[in-house]
C-alpha cells in the first residue's frame, strides 16, 4: 500500500504557498490604494470624510497589531503616504514630460521617487508610534487618542520645512469646508490635520469597539471615541462663527486677469508680441483700483521690452486711477534673475519707481537648483531655472484704503510664511495687509487636478487670516476668495477678466499670532501625556 505524500513535497508546498504570496501582496496593496483614495478627498472631488476615512483605516491596522515589528509599521505607514503622494501629485509627470521635454520613463520615476520620499513621514508617523507603545505599554485607547494623531501631525509639520517643504496635500486642506475648517483660524493647516488625525483616531477605535461590544469595557471604548468625534464637530462648528477679523475701510475695485497663454507659447518668441499686445489690452480696458495679471504674465525683463512699453502703462494708472501689479521677471545683475510682482498706481512717478515684490520661496528645480541636481534640471527646458531670493517679509501694495500683499504662486502653500509677514508688521506697528494676492502660472500641469488642488491651499489661507485671498492666474483657477468662504471664481482654460469689489480685513487670528507653535506645542503636548500616563502606570503597578 502506497503511502500518502508528505506534506513537504514541492508541489504541495507551491500549493499551500500561492495563498500566502496572494495575501502578501494583498498587504502591500491595500494601504497603497488606502492611501491613494484620500485623493478624493481633496479639491476637485471635496468628499473630506473620506480623508478621515482613509487615515482610521491605517490607524485600526496600527493600534490593531501591537506586536507587529517597526519594520511593519513602517513599510505600512510608508506604502500609504506613496499612494497618498503618487495619486495627489501625478500632475508632476506633465510639467516634466510634456514641458520640460524630459524623457517619459525618467518623468515617471522622478513622480515615484519624490512619492517614496514623501511616504516616509507617514511610514516614520507610524513606526514610532507603535515602537513608543510598546516601549511605555500603552493601551489602544492612548495609542489612537494621543500618540498616533500627535505623530501625524508631527510628521506632516516636518514634511513643510525640512528640504524647503512639500506640504501639498497635507491633510489639513482636505477640510477648507466641513465642520472642521473652523479649526484653521486657531492652528492652521496643521492644527487642522491633527483635529483630523484625532477624529480618525477616534474612528478607528470606535471601529474596534463595536466589534468587541459584548466583551468587557466595551462600552467604554465606544463611548470615548464617539463623544470625541462628537465634541470635534460640534467645536469646529462653534469656532466658524466666530469673526477673527472685522472689515477696514471701504471696498476696492479689482480686476483680475486669466490671459490663458499655453504653456508651449509662453516664452516663445513667435507669441511674444502678441502676449505684450494681449495683456496691454486687458490691462487698459478699463479702470479698477486693483488690476492684477497672472505669474510672469510679461515673460521678459524690463530692459527687453519695447522702450515704451512699462512707460504707457504707467501712464494709463496714473490717468485712470488704477493700481496695477505686474507679473514680471526682474534682473538686477548678471545671471541674478528674481520672479516679481512691479505694482504701479496713481502716484507712481515713472517706470523707474515702482511697488515690487520678489518671491522668497521658491520651487526646488523650477526656480532654483538644489546642490547635486544640476544634471537633472538641465534635462528639462525650463528659462530662468536658477533664481534669486526675496527677502522673507515684505511691505505690502497700498491700494486705495486696502493694504495687499502679494505671494506668488508656489508660496501660498505656507502659511506659516504669510502669518509671519501679517504678525511681524503688526507687531512693529507697520501696515498690515488687508487682503492677500496669488499671482500664478500653473500652465506647466496642464488641464489637471493641480489647478482645483491650488485654489483649495488659498482657500486655506483665507480660513487661517480671517482676510480674502484674489488670485490672478494664466490658466485658472483665477478668483476671489472671501473669509467667510465665498468664492468668486473664473472658467479654467479661458480668456477673460474677473472683476469683483472686495472688501479688506483688520485684526489677528490666533493662527496670525502664534503660527504653527500652537499645533506643534499641542501635539508635543499629547505625546508628553502619553509618555505620563506610562509613568503613572507603572508607579501604580
Amino acid at each position: 500500500m502506497n503511502s500518502p505524500a508528505p506534506n513537504n513535497t514541492p508541489g504541495l508546498r507551491g500549493d499551500a504557498a500561492a495563498p500566502g504570496r496572494i495575501a502578501g501582496a494583498a498587504a502591500l496593496l491595500l494601504p497603497v490604494l488606502a492611501g491613494a483614495a484620500n485623493v478624493f478627498a481633496f479639491a476637485p472631488f471635496k468628499l473630506w470624510p473620506l480623508q478621515v476615512i482613509a487615515l482610521a483605516w491605517l490607524f485600526h491596522q496600527t493600534i490593531a497589531a501591537p506586536a507587529a515589528t517597526t519594520r511593519r509599521h513602517f513599510l505600512q505607514g510608508w506604502l500609504y503616504g506613496f499612494g497618498w503622494a503618487a495619486a495627489g501629485v501625478h500632475w508632476l509627470y506633465i510639467s516634466m514630460h510634456d514641458y520640460g521635454g524630459m524623457p517619459a520613463w525618467m518623468a515617471a520615476l522622478a513622480v515615484a521617487l519624490l512619492a517614496l520620499y514623501l511616504g516616509l513621514y507617514a511610514g516614520g508617523a507610524v513606526a514610532l508610534a507603535g515602537l513608543l507603545r510598546r516601549h511605555w505599554s500603552s493601551s489602544s485607547l492612548i495609542m489612537g487618542l494621543l500618540m498616533l494623531p500627535a505623530l501625524w501631525a508631527l510628521s506632516e509639520w516636518a514634511r513643510g520645512w525640512i528640504f524647503t517643504g512639500f506640504p501639498w496635500l497635507v491633510s489639513g486642506y482636505a477640510h477648507t469646508a466641513g465642520p472642521l475648517a473652523g479649526f484653521a483660524a486657531v492652528g492652521g493647516v496643521y492644527g487642522v490635520g491633527w483635529i483630523a488625525a484625532l477624529a480618525a483616531g477616534a474612528l478607528a477605535l470606535l471601529w474596534q469597539g463595536l466589534g468587541r461590544k459584548g466583551s468587557a469595557g466595551g462600552a467604554l471604548r465606544i463611548g470615548v471615541p464617539l463623544a470625541t468625534l462628537l465634541a470635534l464637530g460640534a467645536l469646529g462648528l462653534l469656532l466658524r462663527q466666530v469673526a477673527w477679523t472685522t472689515p477696514q475701510g471701504e471696498p476696492i475695485s479689482v480686476r483680475l486677469l486669466q490671459g490663458n497663454i499655453p504653456q508651449e507659447m509662453k516664452f516663445s518668441n513667435d507669441a511674444l508680441v502678441s502676449t505684450l499686445t494681449m495683456y496691454e489690452q486687458m490691462i487698459t480696458a478699463e479702470p479698477a483700483d486693483l488690476i492684477a495679471t497672472p505669474e510672469t504674465a510679461i515673460p521678459l525683463l524690463p530692459q527687453q521690452l519695447p522702450p515704451d512699453y512699462l512707460a504707457r502703462l504707467v501712464r494709463f494708472a496714473q490717468t485712470s486711477g488704477s493700481h496695477l501689479a505686474l507679473g514680471i521677471p526682474l534682473s538686477d545683475a548678471p545671471m541674478q534673475y528674481a520672479n516679481s510682482v512691479l505694482g504701479f498706481g496713481p502716484e507712481t512717478g515713472s517706470a523707474a519707481s515702482p511697488y515690487r515684490y520678489d518671491k522668497h520661496h521658491l520651487v526646488p528645480f523650477g526656480e532654483f537648483i538644489p546642490l547635486g541636481f544640476r544634471w537633472f534640471v538641465d534635462m528639462m527646458h525650463i528659462p530662468l531655472g536658477d533664481m534669486t531670493r526675496g527677502a522673507p517679509v515684505q511691505p505690502p501694495f497700498a491700494v486705495g484704503g486696502q493694504w495687499v500683499l502679494p505671494n506668488i504662486c508656489y508660496e501660498d502653500l505656507f502659511g506659516e510664511e504669510i502669518a509671519g509677514q501679517l504678525r511681524d508688521a503688526y507687531r512693529a506697528g507697520q501696515p498690515q495687509a488687508s487682503v492677500l494676492l496669488n499671482l500664478s502660472n500653473i500652465a506647466w500641469f496642464g488641464n489637471s487636478i493641480a489647478l482645483p488642488q491650488h485654489l483649495q491651499i488659498s482657500q486655506m489661507r483665507t480660513l487661517e487670516t480671517g482676510r480674502p485671498m484674489l488670485r490672478a492666474t494664466n490658466t485658472g483657477a483665477t478668483a476671489v476668495i472671501l473669509p467667510g468662504g465665498a468664492l468668486q471664481e473664473l472658467a479654467p482654460y479661458t480668456r477673460g477678466t474677473l472683476a469683483a469689489k472686495v472688501q479688506g480685513y483688520a485684526g489677528q487670528t490666533p493662527y496670525v499670532l502664534l503660527g504653527n507653535k500652537l499645533a506643534v506645542g499641542l501635539a508635543l503636548l499629547m505625546l508628553l501625556v502619553a509618555w505620563g500616563h506610562n509613568k503613572a502606570a507603572r508607579i501604580r503597578h
